[in-house]
C-alpha cells in the first residue's frame, strides 16, 4: 500500500498543472501557519488613505478599503480562514463517512437499511438551508460552521466508500480472511480498508473544496465568520464598492478565491487518475 502510494504522489508530481497546483495550495498551508502563529500582518491597522487604489507597496497591492485597511491583508487573513475551515471539515468528514460505509457495506442488513435511511433523511433537505440551521444553532464562529459543514459533507464520502466495500467483500482475498479465522474488524480495517482508500483520499479535496464555497457564502449570509478575517465579508463589503467604481477588494478577494478552488479542482482530479486503479 505504501509503494502505490509512493508511486501515486510520483505520478502526481510530475505532471505540469498538478505540480503548479500543489505549490499553490502549499502557499496557502504557509499562510495558514503563519496566521495560526500570529505572524500575520493586523488586519486592522491604517496603512493608507481611504480606498486608495492598488500600489506596488506590499501593504497596498490590493489597495485599501474605506478604513484605510490592507486589501491584501484581509485577504491573507481570509485564506487562513478558508484553510482552517477546510482542513478541519475534513478531518471530520473523512473519518465518519469512511466508518459508516465500511459498516453499511460489510454488514448489510439492518445496518445498511439505517445507514441508508440516515443518509437518505440528510440528502432530502438541501445543503445550503441544514448547514444554515445547524450553524444558526450553534452560533457563530469556526468550530460551529466546521460542525454544520461535516453534518452534510459525510454523505458523499459514506455512499462512495460503501459502493466500493460491496464490490470487494466478496473477492477471494476477504473470503480466504475469513477462512483463515479473521474477524469482521480485521477484515473491515486491515483488509478491505487499503483497498478502497483511494476514494476517500479523492474525495477528501471536493469535501475541502466544498468547505471553503460554504464558509464564504454562509459568511457572506451573515451567519459566518464575523471579525473581518473572511472572504464572505470582503465580498460583501466589495459588492457595494463597486457602484463607486471601487473593484480592487472584489477582484483581489475574487482571485485569491479562484486560485484555490481551481488548484484543489486540478489536484482532486489528478489524485483520481493517479490513486484509482480504474482510470488508465
Amino acid at each position: 500500500m505504501a509503494g502505490a502510494a509512493t508511486d501515486a504522489w510520483l505520478s502526481l508530481w510530475r505532471r505540469p498543472a498538478p505540480r503548479v497546483c500543489l505549490c499553490l495550495l502549499g502557499i496557502y498551508a504557509l499562510i495558514a501557519l503563519a496566521g495560526w502563529a500570529h505572524a500575520l500582518p493586523d488586519i486592522d491597522a491604517s496603512v493608507g488613505g481611504s480606498q486608495d487604489a492598488p500600489s506596488w507597496h506590499w501593504a497596498t497591492l490590493l489597495g485599501t478599503d474605506v478604513l484605510g485597511r490592507s486589501v491584501f491583508y484581509r485577504v491573507l487573513a481570509g485564506a487562513q480562514t478558508a484553510v482552517t475551515i477546510g482542513f478541519v471539515t475534513t478531518v471530520l468528514v473523512i473519518p465518519f463517512g469512511t466508518a459508516l460505509g465500511l459498516a453499511a457495506g460489510y454488514f448489510g442488513g439492518r445496518v445498511d437499511a439505517f445507514i441508508t435511511w440516515l443518509y437518505s433523511v440528510v440528502v432530502s433537505i438541501p445543503d445550503i438551508l441544514l448547514i444554515t440551521a445547524i450553524s444558526y444553532t450553534l452560533g457563530k464562529g469556526i468550530a460551529s460552521m466546521c460542525f454544520a459543514i461535516a453534518a452534510t459533507s459525510w454523505v458523499g464520502v459514506m455512499r462512495l466508500v460503501r459502493g466500493e466495500v460491496l464490490k470487494h467483500k466478496g473477492r477471494e482475498y476477504v473470503l480466504a480472511a475469513r477462512s483463515l479465522g479473521a474477524g469482521s474488524g480485521r477484515i473491515m480495517f486491515v483488509e478491505i480498508l487499503p483497498n478502497v482508500l483511494h476514494v476517500a483520499i479523492v474525495v477528501s479535496s471536493l469535501v475541502l473544496l466544498g468547505a471553503v464555497k460554504f464558509e464564504v457564502i454562509l459568511t457572506y449570509l451573515g451567519l459566518g465568520i464575523q471579525d473581518g478575517a473572511s472572504w464572505g465579508l470582503l465580498i460583501a463589503g466589495a459588492s457595494q464598492d463597486l457602484t463607486n467604481g471601487i473593484w480592487w477588494p472584489l477582484a483581489g478577494t475574487v482571485a485569491a478565491m479562484f486560485v484555490m478552488i481551481y488548484s484543489l479542482g486540478v489536484v482532486g482530479d489528478a489524485l483520481r487518475d493517479a490513486l484509482d486503479p480504474k482510470v488508465g
